[in-house]
């Protein structure tokens, strides 16, 4: 019997007067073995296809997920330069009569790391200068658990009347009343905590500005752009222009809790002599 290598299988050239028998299981063995060899270069080959698909999918989301972000952002943007054709909003006189909109905690993750992965987990989109800010040293959490109360007011609520005020003069109004501003940690922690955010709603952080690598300072935002659940940044620098009907999220001032605890067991003790 003599050996013929076809495609890498030996195949095997009977002479003389062979078994037809022992031919033609020769003959099975052969073609078994092709056709395994043959069914082994499909499977890899669906193998690499499956994992280039895989790929394509996952760049794509992560794509979708930015774009979704900004776009978000843009939109908001475009849309709040028209002023509202309600009636005026109340201007706040002091953060002491403004009531809490909600409580959430922080100091509840142990890095940035673990922070960003129960973002991700959640389904919460980031966009790409927030990522930047939330992976910065000067972005720092909580060491213990906390529970932070946030007032909700807007740039008009705080008594502006023009169609947009800079972020300074903002923050400087706001500080004057009474409010302070928050951690940055508030923002991703919100963002875990808020899940039922209404769509069209964009509520941003008054916070410090954090630089980015190239030196950019962006301020945080919590929105739900009806792409989903997004955590995006902004310009921070004081003169940006914010919309007056852009909403900002403050905590109290150390002095406007106080007053506000000393309001509070005031209105205890009357109550306990009525």
């Amino acid at each position: 019997m003599n050996l013929n290598f076809l495609g890498g299988v030996a195949a095997p050239l009977f002479s003389g007067s062979g078994s037809a028998s022992s031919a033609a299981i020769v003959d099975a063995t052969f073609t078994a073995a092709v056709r395994r060899r043959l069914a082994w270069h499909r499977a890899a080959a669906l193998f690499i296809a499956m994992l280039g698909i895989a790929c394509i999918v996952l760049f794509a989301s992560q794509a979708v997920a930015q774009c979704s972000a900004r776009d978000a952002l843009r939109n908001h943007l475009a849309l709040q330069k028209n002023p509202s054709a309600n009636m005026p909003p109340i201007p706040v006189g002091s953060a002491v009569a403004v009531p809490v909109w909600k409580t959430i905690t922080v100091g509840t993750f142990a890095n940035s790391f673990a922070l960003r992965n129960a973002l991700d987990a959640a389904g919460c989109a980031i966009g790409d200068s927030a990522a930047e800010i939330l992976a910065r040293p000067s972005f720092t959490l909580n060491a213990a658990k906390t529970a932070v109360e946030l007032m909700a007011v807007s740039a008009a609520e705080l008594g502006f009347q023009t169609d947009t005020a800079s972020l300074a003069s903002i923050y400087a109004r706001a500080q004057q009343l009474g409010f302070g501003l928050a951690a940055a940690e508030v923002a991703p922690q919100l963002r875990l905590q808020y899940p039922d955010q209404p769509i069209g709603e964009f509520l941003i952080i008054g916070m410090e500005p954090i630089k980015t690598w190239s030196g950019e300072p962006v301020i945080l935002t919590v929105a739900s752009g009806g792409a989903g659940l997004v955590l995006i940044g902004q310009d921070g620098s004081a003169d940006a222009e914010i919309p007056v009907v852009s909403r900002f999220l403050f905590v109290r001032s150390k002095e406007a809790a106080l007053a506000k605890a000393a309001h509070g067991l005031d209105e205890a003790v009357m109550q306990v002599h009525h």
